[in-house]
């Protein structure tokens, strides 16, 4: 048998794929619901990639009062570095979509993130402050010793905390024990 050359197509996986057959029992309203997430979370990341481009080489968006607009110019405006992984395993990493570290005018250090949320899923600080705690983590931080401003930007408004350092603490715990005990199963697996 000669088979079709789909070369193009290597890697990647069809909406309606055989590994995701779930899909077979859709109507139509959940079909459509499923698709239009898709298509939200690829125009997510596309967003994402825009946003970082423009931060990268300095150049600010209109300020027309949207979502993205508040998000590029704050990281500019802060001199924030954008899509930057904080890395503490190969178990434990994740990527902050703007992160700076600077002196302030008190002379304590500033840890700020921002985070860019385009979609409508339920959005957390939880995220937020993992990454705090994989930037102590990886860069040997006491989060004692510093401020950290959270910002997360989503549907036209920035919604801030400032999280007591015992909260990013408790993250910096955990992460070694965690990883340690995927070791251990991946040993127990010989993965």
């Amino acid at each position: 048998m000669n088979f079709r050359d789909h070369s193009d197509f290597e890697g990647k996986h069809a909406f309606l794929g055989a590994s995701t057959y779930s899909w077979i029992r859709y109507d139509i309203d959940k079909l459509t619901s499923r698709y239009r997430n898709e298509a939200a979370k690829e125009r997510g990341t596309r967003l994402h990639a825009l946003a970082c481009e423009h931060i990268k080489l300095r150049i600010p968006l209109a300020e027309d009062g949207s979502t993205l607009s508040l998000y590029v110019n704050d990281a500019i405006s802060y001199k924030l570095t954008p899509e930057q992984i904080l890395f503490y395993s190969p178990n434990c990493f994740g990527t902050a979509d703007a992160i700076g570290y600077y002196p302030s005018e008190t002379g304590r250090y500033v840890l700020r993130i921002h985070d860019l949320k385009t979609g409508a899923t339920k959005c957390s600080m939880d995220q937020l402050r993992i990454y705090a705690a994989l930037f102590c983590l990886e860069y040997c931080v006491n989060p004692e010793d510093i401020d950290i401003v959270l910002r997360i930007y989503k549907d036209g408004e920035r919604i801030e905390l400032e999280p007591e350092p015992i909260e990013i603490r408790a993250i910096m715990d955990i992460i070694p024990v965690f990883d340690q005990r995927i070791e251990q199963i991946r040993q127990e697996a010989g993965l």
